[in-house]
């Protein structure tokens, strides 16, 4: 069975910093795309940065030059570096991975297989 569990959630200042990680366990997901979703409160789920089996990386516009998205694969391991964060960012970000042609942050989620149950970043201004 495969366990996707995201850390590093947490309350930040505006213009903070958190890194969230998403281990896995259950299966090598060393050939899936990867990516980092969000969602805010009363709004719908988002994608904010995607990296593909080949470390090739995608980012909402919303985030660019702001987070870096990265994976290790020897850990079996997603990363999410989130800097000068803003109170628009406040949302549960969840790591999902899934056998993608295509590895976009605007790919439907509804083709990931697998699933991380959020973390909550809050961010005051």
């Amino acid at each position: 069975q495969v366990q996707m569990v995201e850390s590093g959630g947490g309350s930040v200042q505006a213009g903070g910093s958190l890194r969230l990680s998403c281990v896995i366990s259950g299966k090598t997901l060393s050939r899936y795309c990867m990516a980092w979703f969000r969602q805010a409160p009363g709004k719908e789920r988002e994608g904010v940065a995607a990296i593909s089996s080949d470390g090739s990386t995608d980012y909402a516009d919303s985030v660019k030059g702001r987070f870096t998205i990265s994976r290790d694969n020897a850990k079996n391991s997603l990363y999410l570096q989130m800097n000068n964060l803003k109170p628009e960012d406040i949302a549960t970000y969840s790591c999902a991975a899934g056998i993608l042609y295509d590895c976009f942050v605007d790919t439907s989620p509804y083709g990931f297989n697998y699933w991380g149950q959020g973390t909550q970043v809050t961010v005051s201004s």
